[in-house]
């Protein structure tokens, strides 16, 4: 995965005619008319909505210095001490460039993304007309990969911003950017996937956007609009293996871009809030071993005591299936919309228990920059002697209250990665009771993962086995 400067580029001519047929058909939109005909047929284009929406993109040059270290040696900190030299650094001089959106011309607001602003001492805008300005940084979150620029101009152009909750897979998108520092390049594609995650970051809360929209270095920040010519996303990366486009490219949906946006004008730093619980995507094997036919959310795994979560009544084994009304699919989906929630924020949280949908509402708590932690340990299935392979490293006994106690775990175990502690009490494997090694070890026979009820002191909570 590269995190690159990003951008489009080229309209094909079976797209041209298969989005003119489209429009055609279903009737062409008054944001998105044709153009011109030869005789009495109709020519499709998007060069109306490119003509609108162009002024609106700028690019963005970067001047700044970062620390180096003098010697690729120095980085070993024992071949530091054995020759008793200190860690030796420089400062370097680098250009960079990128592109940005403005979305609020009176206030002179641009978005782009963080990392093109990295390190930046001195930040140059260029309109669409030539025009160059100064830039000032108004705030950066490099959680969500979004900073807000100002700067002070006349006759600036924005662009509105759509509901990106609305944005389906198949939707027509167009890319704008600076790619290579070639100057507002326009490429086109398709919304291919919603709700991505690159995994790039631990820390970061990404419900990105996928799209074939070409998208090439220099095009980071720029904006992926609809056919109303509404923006519905920042340009941030692309996957490649070799630093080129390979049709897959990402974007910050607009609606996270916006929340980001306004907290940074109001606080000049995102606040973010804390909901209090551990998550993990709902796969088919956690599903049927919480017996429920659920097949997309986030499950609970535990629920942090006095949080925002417990407050609420959401409890361990629940899974959290919207927020506000809005579908979540995946646990870095929840992560994203709680991420951008304000402390203090009331949520809707929709979720399932026992097989049946309830509703809750929570208070965001003032809490760290993590929302959840992500169970992302992956130990494959399988068993051996009877124990389940996720389960090595756990020393287990009979729990003479009933249960299995955990005696042990060895660091860095399978057990330990799937986040068993000392003194934990085995009370269920999925909704199936168990007392005993033995009805553990039959529950668990030829499971590839499964949930583990586990008695925490006077917690109860899940612990995703694989």
């Amino acid at each position: 995965m590269t995190n690159h400067h990003t951008s489009p580029a080229n309209l094909t001519g079976k797209l041209l005619a298969c989005l003119g047929a489209l429009l055609l058909m279903t009737g062409t939109p008054a944001t998105a008319q044709l153009p011109g005909q030869v005789g009495s047929t109709p020519l499709p284009s998007l060069a109306p909505i490119i003509k609108r929406t162009s002024p609106a993109i700028v690019g963005i040059s970067v001047k700044g210095s970062q620390q180096q270290q003098v010697n690729p040696l120095m980085q070993d900190p024992f071949f530091r001490r054995f020759f008793d030299m200190p860690e030796q650094q420089q400062e370097r001089q680098f250009q960079a460039s990128g592109s940005g959106v403005i979305v609020d011309a009176q206030q002179g607001y641009i978005i782009t993304n963080a990392h093109v602003v990295d390190n930046a001492k001195e930040i140059t805008v260029t309109l669409l007309d030539n025009r160059e300005l100064k830039a000032s940084i108004k705030g950066t979150d490099r959680q969500s990969d979004i900073a807000l620029l100002q700067v002070k101009g006349t006759n600036l152009t924005e662009i509105g911003i759509a509901d990106s909750s609305k944005v389906q897979v198949g939707d027509f998108v167009i890319a704008i950017g600076n790619p290579f520092g070639l100057e507002h390049t326009v490429t086109s594609g398709i919304v291919s996937a919603l709700g991505r995650a690159t995994g790039m970051s631990q820390d970061s809360f990404e419900d990105l956007i996928q799209t074939d929209a070409p998208i090439n270095p220099g095009n980071s920040g720029g904006a992926l609009i609809d056919l109303n010519g509404q923006l519905v996303g920042i340009n941030s990366s692309i996957f490649s293996g070799n630093g080129g486009n390979i049709g897959i490219g990402f974007a910050v949906p607009s609606n996270m871009a916006k929340a980001v946006m306004d907290q940074l004008v109001k606080y000049g730093k995102v606040q973010r809030g804390l909901l209090g619980v551990s998550i993990t995507n709902l796969t088919a094997d956690i599903a049927a071993s919480q017996g429920t036919t659920e097949t997309q959310g986030a499950f609970v795994s535990e629920v942090s005591e006095n949080s925002a979560a417990e407050k609420a009544g959401i409890k361990a084994g629940d899974i959290i299936t919207a927020i506000n009304g809005k579908s979540v699919k995946t646990s870095s989906a929840l992560r994203a919309a709680i991420g951008v929630l304000r402390v203090g924020e009331k949520v809707e949280v929709s979720l399932v228990r026992d097989g049946k949908p309830r509703k809750v509402t929570a208070t965001i708590a003032e809490g760290a920059d993590n929302v959840a932690s992500a169970d992302s340990g992956n130990n494959g299935g399988g068993k051996s002697n009877g124990t389940h392979q996720g389960l090595r490293g756990a020393e287990l006994s009979n729990n003479t209250g009933g249960g299995v106690l955990v005696s042990s775990v060895t660091e860095g175990s399978n057990a330990a990665q799937n986040g068993l502690q000392r003194n934990d009490v085995i009370t269920a494997v999925g909704r199936t009771r168990v007392n005993t090694i033995k009805e553990l070890q039959d529950a668990t026979k030829n499971l590839n993962a499964f949930t583990l009820m586990i008695q925490r002191g006077n917690r109860t909570l899940f612990a995703v086995i694989r």
